[in-house]
């Protein structure tokens, strides 16, 4: 798989820039101002960094180092206030982000700051890949393969643009990030990590206000729970059982379910925070009561809450979606044996920014 680029100053975490200015002859602090410019204060031209001498910026350009936010080419609006853009890379590569006004139902529940009372607040979604390569069968990204990872800078790119273009303030509006946009962030954790790092270090994001999903990379869920600074952690679960998993996501042929939810029982929770099981419910497929029983033994013992998400259909996929009833029949079947449960709203569906929908559709 290709691995991103590094072109640009955003990106760059202190230590990085602090070196930077002492190539540049430039003293400690020159690093702060410009690390303070970038992240906190999301400026993106270099000339817009009144503090730093001409001189100084001089010298980064010629080095050919800009700040390079990533460019929002195309936004398409829903009629529930949704927007999806598509994010032009400085190589022509493209991604989608999500901009949800109130959220869709899948932050409460999970025993945070940021999921608890009052979650009713806008959230971002965050895409780590061109493309995926995780191929699970009922999302439309992985129609599109992979192509490559994003560097940390187009991550953090993604909600800096989307935070420029929606004019948030940070100090007043509570915005949440998901990784659950295009692509298996813990496929490309190295640069995933890095721009969680300068979320909460630069741009001002508690990690209590992120979210990453992952379909099971089991070494990377092991790292995970060792890290210093991370957002809570999301499975994408979808089945209640190897042989439906195995169909409906090749990766369970690699990391069972025996596999994961033994990952899953090892890692290394906070206090009052939950694991979220994102399942995605296809008519016919997963649905039944029976399934729902199987998951109820599968969580069993394990801290969580179960996000239940009705299939977002889109072309080229051949599952169906589940009449509402058999998805709250599913809930009920949890809530009554103790789990946790709730049904995550689409939002922007009809636009294709509805949770597995995103493949740079433009029309």
């Amino acid at each position: 798989m290709l691995e991103p680029p590094q072109t640009g100053l955003l990106g760059l975490d202190y230590q990085e820039l602090s070196r930077i200015a002492q190539k540049h002859g430039q003293p400690e602090y020159r690093a702060r101002q410009l690390f303070d410019a970038i992240y906190p204060q999301r400026l993106g031209e270099l000339d817009s960094v009144s503090t730093l001498p001409k001189q100084f910026r001089a010298g980064l350009r010629q080095e050919g180092l800009e700040i390079l936010h990533p460019r929002i080419e195309q936004s398409f609006h829903s009629i529930d206030g949704t927007i999806r853009y598509l994010v032009a890379m400085a190589d022509g590569e493209s991604v989608e982000t999500v901009w949800m006004p109130e959220g869709d139902g899948g932050e409460a529940g999970d025993g945070t700051e940021a999921g608890d009372a009052d979650w009713n607040r806008a959230t971002i979604c965050v895409s780590s890949q061109v493309g995926c390569a995780v191929n699970c069968q009922f999302c439309l990204t992985a129609l599109l393969g992979v192509k490559r990872n994003l560097s940390a800078g187009e991550i953090v790119g993604q909600v800096i643009a989307v935070l420029n273009e929606r004019q948030v303030d940070l100090e007043r509006q509570r915005v949440n990030i998901v990784f659950m946009g295009m692509g298996e962030p813990f496929l490309n954790y190295p640069q995933f990590m890095k721009a969680v790092r300068l979320l909460v270090e630069g741009v001002g994001f508690p990690e209590s206000r992120m979210t990453v999903s992952t379909s099971g990379i089991i070494p990377r869920i092991h790292d995970f729970g060792a890290e210093p600074v991370r957002p809570k952690l999301a499975i994408s679960l979808n089945a209640s059982n190897d042989e439906i998993r195995s169909r409906i996501m090749p990766i369970n042929k690699k990391w069972n379910l025996e596999m994961l939810l033994q990952a899953v029982r090892d890692f290394p929770l906070r206090n009052r925070e939950r694991i979220t099981f994102e399942y995605v419910v296809l008519d016919g497929v997963n649905d039944n009561p029976a399934h729902a029983r199987e998951v109820v033994e599968l969580v069993r013992g394990i801290r969580c809450k179960v996000n239940l998400i009705a299939l977002n259909p889109g072309p080229g996929i051949e599952f169906g979606t589940p009449a509402e009833q058999r998805v709250l029949e599913f809930q009920s079947v949890l809530a009554k044996a103790g789990v946790p449960a709730f049904i995550r709203r689409p939002r922007g569906r009809d636009i294709y920014a509805a949770c597995g929908q995103l493949k740079r559709t433009v029309a």
